[in-house]
This record gives structure tokens, C-alpha cells and sequence, in this order.
């Protein structure tokens, strides 16, 4: 597997040959990469303080080997580190300014299996790095230019495994966080934690607002019992769990807690799509203001944004395009289709504590179930699919072809190929985190949306058999 290098980050599977994988030699090359960045970019600074890095990790079986990796190298450079231990993404994006960090390093690979790892970079405002920053870094890290420090100037590494405590604390003090309300509700509630740090942290979160929790695989052993990715094909237990205990609805997470997606009372999935469309109905009932998803999001959002007068505006995929958006916007809330919630109230960052407290918070003021919350909302129904790569298909040249066929719709090729059609459309993007091409297709009916994934699937193939 070749080693996958984006303004996502630096992934690649554990094990093989160095460049190839994301082997021991890889994980000190890219943490020395960005490193030698942060003290670059510190200039003077650097010789009146210390740098300050805050790096945790999921539950993933390679985690604890390349932590002591990338911590290690930090200290080598001079740079002290906070070394939250077993955390969440969110978590260590919250600790980063609360510390005056300088940067933060979360070693996941967020929904990919177990053999899969990877390093996320952060700012000093705990948000992932520009994609300039990233080619900076990757430059460094290919020129290996890193000057270690000597003996007398090593960094310190200083443990604080209390930052999921914290990061639960300040969801609940959220202005629009009623934890009462909820309370007072009686809630019972099933998560899935994929035996990794969310099974530590939503329970905590959960019992702390008063709600009865049943847990499923929320021992934090990285032994994934189920593909990570929270869709629907890989969450069957969870589903049969919910209608067994009469659970008001069930959570899901990923390995490191920035996706979100929801279980119905009566045991279907809530939909990936609408955790963001139902946590954004009533922070938008509350703060009116507009809203940001990526293109490949529902139309969902758009529908809602306008019902609370606010103007909704679509992304490039990935993170730092959705907030750099939201920002350029003054966007109330926005986030991915993939069950990413970014409320800048609390950070620039997708959230799943932050989803979690809200929908909760919402739930509590409705006098419905989340089955019939679901169904209050536009339906539209996804299809989400890809294609594996191998080396020898170009890309570039399937969207060009795929651009050409469609000329007469109305086309974005901000991120890829989106094509809109009346009452449905299809976005066609090579990912930035695995060799794949994705496929998302949208209709009002699931029938519809798969057709015309179908469709497109087979127009794609004849093109790369050609």
C-alpha cells in the first residue's frame, strides 16, 4: 500500500518497506518534518521559549508504538510535548489553544481498519493545517532537512491523561447544552464505541447529562469489531441492540470520535447525513445564522438553513475547506455528510461530543420520537460509493471525460465533479485518504439515488476500459 500523503495528513498501513507504508522510519521522518516546521515558522521565538506540542492517540493495536515514536522525535528536537495519551481527535484539537500549545499531533486513522495509521497535523488554534502548510512540511520531510537539538536542550514530555474530563466539561457548559433538560427526560441510549476511545468518552459524556447507557464494544482495545466507517452495511448489532433494550435511539462513532451517526428508536439508521441536518435544526432555532457543508453532503442542510433564514454554502471536501468556509461565511454550525459536526462555538474542529450534547438538548425539547424527528425532516436518500484504484488509471482523465459527457448539466469541478441535475446529483472525487475514486449519488427516493450510482459506475468503467 503506498503511503497516502495529503493536507489530511500522512497515513499508510503499518508494516512493509519504508516510503511504501507507514512504517517506524516514516512516523520520525513526517513528526520530524513537521517539527523542524513549527520551529521554522517560530524563528526568534524559538530561542526566548520552548515549542509546545499536544499529541494523543486512538485505541488503534500500532498506536502505542507510533506515539512513543512521534513523541520521542519531538523531544529529540527540542519541542516539549502534552502527551494526552488514549484521547479523540476533538480532544486534542480543544487541548491545543487551552494549553498555548504550539501545534498537535492525533495519531489515527480515523475510519480506516486496524492495520491502518496515520499522523493528523494541528495549528496553534488546534485546527488542521492549510494545504500550504502540509506541502511545506511534506518538502521538508522529502529533503529530510532536520537539525536535532543537543543534549542540554531536549524537550519534556509532561503527561495529562485529564483531557477527555475537560473536553466533556466544556461541551456541557455550551450555552445551548441542557444537560437538565435531558436529564429530566430519562433517556436510554446504546453506543457503539468500536472498541476505541469513544467508548470511554460518549458514556462519560452521556451519564453526566443523566442518561441510561447501554454499552457495545466500548472496550478501547483497537480489536475493531465491525469496518470503522460508520455506514449502515457494517452496524447491525448495534441496530438489533437498540429495539432488544427499548433504547430512544442509539450512537455510533469512529475510532477517533469525529464522526457521528445515529440509530433510530425502532432500530434503522438515523442516516449519516441528517446527525448534521438535525443538530443544525435547532442550533439554527435558537441562533439563527447561515451554515456550511462539503459538496457531497445532503441537500438536506440547504433546505433546513433556509427554513431558519439563513444562507447555506457547499465546500471542497476535506475539514479545512468546510472551515475556512464557515469562517469566510460566519457560519452558526456546519460540518461533513459523513456525521461531522463543526460548531465554532466551541472549536473549529468536527465534534461528535458536541453532536451528541446537542441532538440530546433537541431531543429533550421535542415531544417525538427520534424516528419520527427523522421523518420531520425533506427526504432525500444517498448512495455512497467507490471504485478501487491501481496505479495505471489516470484519474484526472476519467473526470475530464465524465465533465465532457454531462456539459449541458450544471457542473462544479471545485473538488472533482459534481454534476447537479434537477432533482438529483453525483460528485465523482478521487479521496484524499485511500486509492479509491468516491462516488456519491443523491435522489428522492433510494431507488433513484442507487440507479443513478449505478449508471454512472458502469459510464466510469467503460472509460477505464477503453
Amino acid at each position: 500500500m503506498t503511503l497516502i500523503k495529503s493536507i489530511s495528513g500522512i497515513r499508510g498501513t503499518i508494516g512493509g518497506k519504508v516510503g511504501d507504508n507507514l512504517t517506524p522510519v516514516d512516523a520520525v521522518k513526517f513528526a520530524s518534518a513537521y517539527g523542524t516546521f513549527l520551529k521554522a515558522g517560530n524563528g526568534k521565538l524559538e530561542a526566548e521559549r520552548k515549542l509546545k506540542v499536544v499529541i494523543g492517540r486512538d485505541a488503534r493495536i500500532s498506536g502505542p508504538m507510533i506515539h512513543n515514536l512521534v513523541v520521542n522525535t519531538l523531544v529529540g528536537l527540542g519541542i516539549d510535548v502534552i502527551d494526552l495519551g488514549l484521547s479523540t481527535t476533538p480532544t486534542v484539537e480543544v487541548a491545543v489553544p487551552i494549553e498555548k500549545a504550539d501545534g498537535g499531533i492525533i495519531l489515527t486513522a480515523s475510519h480506516n481498519p486496524k492495520q491502518w495509521n496515520a499522523l493528523k497535523l494541528l495549528n496553534a488554534k488546534g485546527e488542521f493545517l492549510s494545504g500550504a502548510d502540509g506541502a511545506v512540511i511534506l518538502e521538508i520531510a522529502e529533503a529530510e532537512a532536520f537539525d536535532f537539538s543537543d543534549v542540554d536542550n531536549l524537550g519534556k514530555i509532561t503527561v495529562n491523561d485529564a483531557y477527555m474530563d475537560i473536553h466533556i466539561d466544556e461541551v456541557l457548559n455550551l450555552p445551548l447544552v441542557d444537560a437538565e433538560a435531558v436529564a429530566k427526560r430519562k433517556f436510554k441510549v446504546v453506543v457503539d464505541g468500536v472498541n476505541s476511545s469513544g467508548g470511554i468518552i460518549i458514556p462519560n459524556l452521556l451519564e453526566q447529562m443523566g442518561v441510561e447507557v447501554v454499552k457495545l464494544y466500548c472496550e478501547p482495545n483497537g480489536h475493531f469489531p465491525h469496518n470503522p466507517e460508520p455506514l449502515k452495511e457494517h452496524l447491525g448489532d448495534i441496530c438489533e441492540l437498540v429495539v432488544k433494550e427499548k433504547a430512544d435511539f442509539g450512537i455510533v462513532v469512529d475510532p477517533d470520535v469525529d464522526r457521528l451517526a445515529f440509530i433510530s428508536n425502532d432500530g434503522e439508521m438515523f442516516g449519516e447525513e441528517y446527525t448534521l441536518v438535525a443538530v443544525a435544526d435547532y442550533v439554527l432555532s435558537k441562533t439563527p445564522g447561515n451554515t456550511v457543508s462539503n459538496m457531497s453532503s445532503s441537500r438536506a442542510l440547504r433546505d433546513i438553513t433556509k427554513k431558519h433564514n439563513g444562507n447555506y454554502q457547499a465546500s471542497a471536501v476535506g475539514e479545512v475547506n468546510v472551515v475556512e468556509l464557515m469562517k469566510a461565511t460566519n457560519a452558526i454550525i456546519g460540518g461533513e455528510g459523513n456525521g461531522g459536526i463543526i460548531y465554532p462555538e466551541l472549536h473549529y474542529g468536527r465534534d461528535s461530543l458536541v453532536g451528541v450534547a446537542l441532538f440530546l438538548t433537541h431531543l429533550a425539547n421535542l415531544d417525538m420520537t427520534v424516528a419520527e424527528l427523522r421523518a420531520s425532516y425533506p427526504q432525500y436518500y444517498m448512495s455512497k460509493n467507490k471504485i478501487e484504484l491501481t496505479p495505471e488509471i489516470d484519474v484526472d482523465a476519467i473526470l475530464v471525460e465524465m465533465t465532457a459527457k454531462y456539459a449541458h448539466e450544471q457542473i462544479s469541478t471545485i473538488d472533482g465533479v459534481k454534476i447537479d441535475f434537477a432533482t438529483e446529483w453525483v460528485h465523482l472525487r478521487k479521496s484524499n485518504t485511500e486509492p479509491i475514486i468516491r462516488i456519491y449519488t443523491e435522489a428522492p427516493t433510494q431507488k433513484e439515488a442507487d440507479a443513478l450510482a449505478i449508471r454512472i459506475i458502469d459510464e466510469i468503467k467503460a472509460v477505464i476500459s477503453k
